[in-house]
């Protein structure tokens, strides 16, 4: 085996990384407060809000992440009015376009996990908070929103590791996260297999170290269950 080019590959690519974990935090941030925002409209008793609600889970969760990524990257260019407004300073880069794409396309799943969380509430805990005189915030606060937290961060903690192996798809428009340096060293060495197996171990050493993260944090909020 060619260990120097490797060495040099594996280095090359983890320049990358910092651009992989950016538009993952960033677009997980911002999507999970749409979500929240999104979570609370499906429930609200003003229909049209709903209706827009669901419309937007319906859209970003039934379209391609890549189909969303090149709208927003190549179609909001064609709207004279969004080109002469002060959002083209941002719309018109890619590193923005693929953040919000990304945050787009989070937002529309973790509004569902959001909503099947709080669902997943028991009835009788509910009940049992508002015979001690909890209500609105306080009985969210402390009732509510920990229980939900238990339930959905599981499937929660899918989603971020979807999210961080979807910003591969940010090199489709030119930015050079892990796969996007791998697209360049792979056009000027056609080394294929080798390039491609350490930016899988990249991703798969991020998910894996993410994934432990994850189940810790669980693990702490289960602890009342283990005394």
């Amino acid at each position: 085996m060619d260990w120097p080019f490797l060495l040099d590959v594996f280095y090359q690519l983890v320049a990358g990384v910092p651009l992989t974990l950016q538009l993952a935090l960033l677009s997980l941030s911002s999507g999970f407060v749409l979500a929240v925002l999104v979570a609370a409209l499906v429930a609200s008793p003003v229909a049209p809000l709903r209706w827009l609600a669901q419309m937007h889970v319906e859209v970003f969760r039934g379209t391609p992440l890549l189909v969303q990524i090149f709208l927003i990257y190549y179609g909001l260019g064609q709207i004279p009015a969004l080109r002469q407004s002060f959002l083209w300073m941002f719309l018109r880069e890619p590193y923005w376009c693929a953040i919000l794409a990304l945050a787009l396309n989070t937002s529309a799943y973790t509004a569902e996990i959001i909503r099947g969380a709080v669902q997943a509430v028991p009835p009788g805990e509910v009940e049992a908070a508002r015979a001690c005189g909890m209500s609105g915030w306080l009985l969210r606060r402390r009732i509510v929103w920990p229980i939900a937290l238990r339930h959905g961060l599981p499937v929660y903690g899918s989603e971020v590791i979807l999210m961080i192996k979807a910003t591969f798809l940010a090199s489709i428009i030119t930015l050079t996260e892990v796969t996007g340096v791998a697209y360049k060293l792979i056009s000027s060495t056609y080394r294929v297999l080798e390039i491609f197996v350490i930016s899988g171990a990249i991703y798969l050493t991020l998910t894996f170290l993410l994934s432990l993260a994850l189940s810790l944090v669980e693990r702490r909020l289960q602890a009342h269950r283990s005394v």
